[in-house]
């Protein structure tokens, strides 16, 4: 077994505390703002929509991850208390909130953007959010939550600061799917770029993200106490549109694939 018990404060000044999650998501911003970069150097995009690209998803992350919380794992709670829900530091961030905000804002940013088509957005930042993903899990292991099921495998983790229980390293399982998610997404990118139909990397995003998230919630205790009956949790009812949205994007991806010529026979 493997013993964790790591301080989830880096330093503390008084008041102020810098934690590994914090700064892993600062990193996951600064990785993907430097792709970006990239992107729109390679593809001659606007650098003043990147400017705006940066604002936008960094806002509809927050906003979207802290109202998914809100609403989806404790609504009751939070509409009895609803001067808590603008209390980000407390904690409370859920993933299908971060991606609804994040396409929230990318529709704004191609509305005001005409050059900028909003599948062509989307499929270059389906390329980053896997690698955001992968650091904000590993943000969740520094911080002891979301806590995997108790385990007898080998490499099973204690979590010191939490009980003495041996458990699943589900942060570990999520992290290291959303890596190579995010490797296939920037391969395929840089092997052939404008070559890819419009919606490929968007839908192979959201059905291999939320496909191998539906999956490890099946390692994963439930983050609130009504899931404790349910069939499948919140985390997974919550994937499957996702995964079903995935799967159109890449259908249609590939029938625009076909030429004119077959689609007339």
């Amino acid at each position: 077994m493997i013993t964790w018990d790591v301080n989830p404060e880096i330093f503390r000044l008084g008041a102020f505390a810098l934690r590994w999650y914090s700064l892993f998501f600062m990193v996951s911003f600064i990785l993907g703002l430097r792709i970006m970069q990239w992107v729109f150097t390679t593809e001659k995009k606007p650098e003043k929509a990147l400017n705006d690209l940066f604002i936008y998803v960094f806002l509809g992350t927050i906003i979207g991850a802290r109202l998914g919380h809100c609403l989806f794992y404790d609504q009751a709670y939070y509409l009895s208390h609803p001067l808590e829900i603008v209390q980000v530091w407390r904690g409370g961030l859920a993933s299908h909130g971060a991606v609804i905000g994040i396409l929230l804002a990318l529709y704004l940013l191609a509305k005001k953007w005409k050059q900028l088509s909003f599948l062509w957005i989307v499929d270059r930042i389906a390329i980053t959010v896997p690698l955001a993903g992968f650091f904000i899990r590993l943000g969740n292991l520094f911080n002891s939550e979301i806590l995997g099921k108790p385990a007898d495998v080998s490499w099973a983790v204690i979590f010191t600061r939490v009980d003495a229980v041996p458990r699943h390293p589900a942060q570990l399982y999520e992290s290291f799917a959303y890596l190579l998610i995010f490797l296939l997404l920037f391969s395929m990118y840089r092997k052939k770029k404008n070559a890819l139909p419009e919606g490929l990397l968007f839908g192979l995003f959201l059905a291999c993200v939320f496909t191998a998230r539906f999956f490890i919630e099946f390692f994963k205790e439930n983050q609130s106490g009504f899931e404790a009956g349910l069939v499948l949790n919140m985390g997974q009812m919550l994937s499957l549109p996702f995964m079903l949205l995935g799967a159109y994007f890449i259908f249609r991806s590939r029938r625009s694939l076909v030429t004119p010529s077959k689609e007339t026979a």
